[in-house]
This record gives C-alpha cells, structure tokens and sequence, in this order.
C-alpha cells in the first residue's frame, strides 16, 4: 500500500482546501477513486473564468445595455400578455455554475472574471465595490483621471458633473449584472458562508455574505418552482434590478497621493438602499475598507476631509 493512502481524508480534504483552484482539484478526480470521491467535498474553492459568453453582442456598451433593459421592461409593461410561465433554464455547458456542479460542499468561493466590464478613457481609472443580498445593499465607487500633468480642459471633462454619474451609473448596472449572474450559483449551494466575484483588471467586486446569500434564496422560493426563475430572466434578461438608492457624492478637482502623483477629478460616491438608510459616519467607515490599502484608500482618506453631497435615484 502506498504510504499517502493511508493519510486520512481530513488531511487530504485539508490539502484540497489549501489548493482551492477549481482546475487544479478537477484534474485531481482522475488520480483515484479515492481522489475522485473527496475532491467533491471541498469546501473553499477559486474558479478563474478564462470567457464570459453573454447572449448580447460584445460591442454593446453599458449604456446601450441599458436602454435595451429599460426598453425591453417597458414593453412587457405594455403588452401585459399572458405568455406560458418559462421552467428554470439548463445550464450552460461549462459555464461557472455547471462547473461548480461537481462541488457539494462548497462554503467559501471566489470567482475571478476575465477583465472588467466598463469602456474607460485612457488615463480613466473607476473601481467600486458593491455588497448585495437579493438586490443591491452598498456600494462604492472611486474614479479619477491619472497624469503627472492636465489641461484645463481634462480637469473639466474629468470634473464634469455629467462623467461623474455616468461613472456611477456604469459601475451599479457593472455589479447588478455580475449579481445576476450570480443567483444561479447561491440557488445551488446552501452551504455557502461567503462568495466573493472579481477581475482582473482590479476593477470591481461583488460581495455575498451568509446572510445576503440567504435573502437571495428566500426571494427565489417567495414565487413557484414553475414560474420563479422564468420571471427573474423576463423582467431584466442580464442583470438584477437596482433598488431606489442614495448616493453620497464626494470630488477634490485635484488631488496629489504619495510619490508628488497627481490625478483629475477625483470621486468617491458611497451608494446604499433606500430602505433601511444610514448616516455618515458609516459612509465613511464603509468607504474606507471597500479598496485595501494603496492609492485607492489613500485618494479615500482625501477626499473623505471634503464637502459631501446627497443625490437620489430611482430603481432602474
């Protein structure tokens, strides 16, 4: 007898959960029956998604995604028809949640997306970092242009009231789209305690929480089995509805960080639910933890000393 079968299963599974890479542990099934069973127990798991294949065409802007949201949503508000309530559907073959499939014990998960989803100027950078339950929770949002030197016109177009929303704007439908994307995943795995979505570009994340997880769960078991997930895709096809939220909006025009590094238009926008509102201290508290540690929280802790502003949006 080899000597590592007689490792116990809690040291390999041990193992396993150190690895984490959903690959990695895959290819691991076809070592030994052995293997092919535990690897299935896992329970902290990394699956790095190499294509995202959306049913839309890849051109399309945000922007453009969400006039075919609205639209499409507008149209079903006029024809009330009374079409044929549509079943869940199949999975896509390798697709995240086929993927994830072969797992049954999944609590801790990050998924890490190709690249971002935003169509940035160069010299533009936008991170945010959003918290959902069955709908968006928080949110916040930095943006800036970088450059050691600017015109008067680039502080203007980076400073512009209209680009600052249009940043926020872009990141809320960016999160409630990898959200959506999401659902599916929570719906599968009721063990899960945490699952966090990213890229690579460093561009935006998704947080769930247990708590959030299972809100997200209960909202889907509130309609039938025959009709709830048919629903959900009819009402916004590609991402989940953003709640009537408050944003409290902060910019510096300019703003010097460590190193005599000077960026434009500086914004950090804290975005929270209506329902359930809180004051700023936490808005700040919140801001301050969203990015780590480096430029990003160093430009937060600036722009945190600067006069705020409260803006309102509806659900869209």
């Amino acid at each position: 007898m080899d000597h590592f079968d007689q490792l116990p299963d809690a040291l390999i599974l041990l193992i396993f959960n150190s690895v984490s890479d959903v690959k990695t542990l895959i290819r691991c099934r076809s070592v030994s029956k052995r293997f092919n069973s535990l690897v299935t127990q896992t329970e902290s798991l990394s699956l790095r998604v190499d294509r995202v294949i959306s049913p839309d065409s890849d051109s399309d802007s945000l922007f453009v995604t969400f006039l075919k949201v609205f639209l499409k949503s507008l149209q079903d508000l006029l024809t009330n028809t009374t079409s044929k309530p549509q079943t869940r559907p199949q999975q896509t073959q390798n697709s995240p949640a086929e993927i994830l499939s072969q797992f049954l014990r999944i609590k801790n998960l990050q998924i890490e997306l190709p690249g971002g989803d935003l169509n940035l100027d160069k010299g533009v950078t936008v991170k945010w970092r959003a918290e959902f339950g069955k709908s968006l929770t928080s949110c916040v949002i930095i943006g800036f242009k970088s450059g050691s030197t600017a015109t008067e016109e680039d502080v203007d177009i980076a400073g512009g009231l209209k680009m600052r929303v249009m940043w926020t704007i872009s990141s809320l439908i960016a999160a409630s789209a990898r959200h959506f994307m999401l659902k599916e995943i929570v719906g599968d795995h009721h063990e899960m305690e945490s699952l966090l979505l990213v890229d690579r570009d460093g561009e935006g994340t998704v947080v769930m929480d247990k708590e959030g997880m299972r809100e997200c769960r209960l909202e889907a078991a509130q309609v039938s089995e025959e009709e709830g997930w048919g629903r959900i895709r009819s009402r916004t096809r590609t991402r989940t509805m953003v709640p009537s939220v408050r944003m409290r909006m902060r910019h510096v025009p300019r703003l010097m960080l460590a190193g005599g590094i000077w960026v434009e238009g500086a914004t950090l926008v804290v975005v929270r639910a209506n329902a359930g509102g809180k004051d700023d201290v936490e808005d700040a508290e919140l801001a301050l933890g969203a990015f780590g540690d480096g430029s990003s929280r160093e430009a937060v802790l600036e722009m945190l000393k600067s006069r705020s502003y409260m803006l309102e949006m509806n659900s869209f």
